[in-house]
């Protein structure tokens, strides 16, 4: 069966066609949702209000074509409903690589996701959202905008900020002795 079909058929009531839906979309969903909101606890709460909102409007859905975009948008609105509620929690998340398999040097790789994880700490929900939904999930940045409820030219703004915020933080660590494995830079 066609992912198309799985779709219509959850749409009309069908509690296997969803739960193959979202099983399908679970892993990634909880890997993005652990990069914005930086707790494993938290991201798990979100994916579960997604699917649960996503499985009360599913019916509502027009086009199925469009149903990954749909639940990531859920997903990210999610994420930032839990990061309003929990804005003063500290929080901590282990990046884990997604469909990427492990080669080159551990050593290196580990210090790269260390780096980039204290860079990512200090964007706000909002800017990690969005640098999660481009660089991570692969939306352009009219698409993410649109997921995300906001202008394109606010989308590009917040994600320059937010690209700026990294960089000046990954030069300060780079100064403290910390670099970027293969010259790589964010």
């Amino acid at each position: 069966m066609d992912r198309r079909e799985l779709v219509v058929r959850a749409g009309r009531g069908d509690h296997d066609a969803f739960a193959t839906l979202a099983t399908a979309a679970s892993t990634r969903m909880d890997a993005a949702a652990r990069l914005i909101l930086r707790d494993r606890e938290l991201a798990r709460d979100a994916v579960q209000n997604a699917l649960v909102r996503a499985w009360r409007d599913l019916p509502g859905l027009r086009d199925p074509e469009r149903f990954d975009a749909w639940l990531h948008r859920l997903l990210v609105n999610a994420c930032l409903d839990e990061a309003r509620r929990r804005r003063r929690r500290p929080i901590e998340v282990d990046l884990l690589p997604i469909d990427h398999p492990a080669t080159g040097d551990q050593d290196r790789r580990t210090a790269d996701r260390d780096l980039v994880e204290r860079a990512l700490v200090r964007l706000d929900p909002e800017q990690r959202a969005l640098v999660v939904m481009h660089y991570y999930l692969g939306y352009p940045v009219p698409e993410a905008a649109a997921s995300l409820g906001i202008s394109l030219p606010a989308a590009k703004s917040r994600l320059h900020r937010a690209m700026d915020g990294l960089r000046r933080v990954l030069a300060v660590d780079r100064l403290d002795g910390v670099e970027l494995g293969e010259g790589r830079t964010v």
